[in-house]
Order: structure tokens, then sequence, then C-alpha cells
């Protein structure tokens, strides 16, 4: 064997190393990877039913439910971004900033229509809103951030970005006389 040979043979042998540590390296990532979905993706789009996955929007005014199984909390809720609504269950102790008309997210996955949530996620304070459910709401022409903060979500179902730019608009000045 000439020496160009042999150094063929190990770049050869290199490179393969290489791909085949980058191969296991992306598999070993795309197994962890977790996608955010906001009600209406969820309910167009059918999600397998072990696909982990980042639900997010505001929780639905008068919706949670909360109840004791054994010495465990159980808790059903809505989730909503202004088109549609998810029910979620989570079995667990809820964050202590969890509130109807703010928004959550719930890491869990689809079976059977409702949102199985492993776990909440609440905001950390009265600004606070995670991107992914801002992101959403502004798509879904629920709301501006330019017009102050997100609407209360108990108003979603009549409005829309336009309503909330009249409702800044200064008041008409009266006549003239």
């Amino acid at each position: 064997m000439t020496r160009k040979t042999r150094r063929l043979w190990l770049v050869i042998i290199c490179v393969a190393c290489f791909g085949t540590a980058a191969a296991l390296m992306l598999r070993a990532f795309s197994s962890d990877i977790v996608f955010f979905v906001t009600p209406s993706q969820l309910t167009q789009n059918a999600q397998p039913a072990d696909r982990t996955v980042k639900l997010g929007g505001m929780v639905v005014a008068n919706s949670v439910k909360r109840e004791k199984h054994g010495d465990t909390p159980v808790s059903s809720f809505e989730v909503t971004d202004g088109q549609s609504a998810v029910t979620v269950n989570y079995e667990g102790v809820l964050p202590d900033l969890f509130r109807e008309g703010q928004s959550v997210v719930a890491i869990g996955s689809m079976k059977n229509g409702i949102f199985i949530a492993s776990e909440v996620l609440a905001k950390h304070d009265e600004t606070y809103m995670p991107k992914e459910v801002a992101e959403a709401l502004k798509k879904s022409g629920k709301w501006d951030p330019r017009f102050g903060p997100p609407p209360d979500a108990t108003s979603w179902n009549s409005m829309t970005v336009k309503d909330a730019k009249k409702s800044l608009l200064p008041p008409p000045a009266p006549a003239a006389q």
C-alpha cells in the first residue's frame, strides 16, 4: 500500500466516524424536542398520543374545576388562544400563580380529545407572558401589544384587534355650535 492510499483510507475512516457520531447526536436531540402549539393548532392537526407538546394560551374564565382523588389533587381547565379551546387535565398541585384569564403553558399530550398535562407553568408576575403565547394571540388577531396589555379572556369571543384600537381612540370632539 502506498503512502497516498493509506492517507486516503485514514481520511475515509475519519469521515465515517464523524458522520456516525453526528447521526447519533442528532437522533438523541430529536427525541427530546418538544414543540409549542396553540389550542387552534392542536384541534386542527391531530397529534400522535405519544407525542409530548407544549400547549400555550390563556386559561378560560370559570373553567377551572378542582377535585381530589385520594390524596392527589386533580384539576381540569380550558386553555384558549381566542380561536378554540382545549380541555386540560392535570394531576398534581397547580402553581401558586395559576389564575383564570392569565397565560399558561402545559406540557403533555392529547388522549381521547383531552390534553393530559404532566407539568403546568404559570406566569411569574403581572406583566409576563410566554413569548409563544403572545405570538399566538397576535397571530389570531386577539391582541396587539402596541395597544396595551393582553385582553381578559372573557372578552375574546367578541373582540378583535380593530375593536381594541377603537377603544383606545380619543372620543370625538363635540360639534361646535
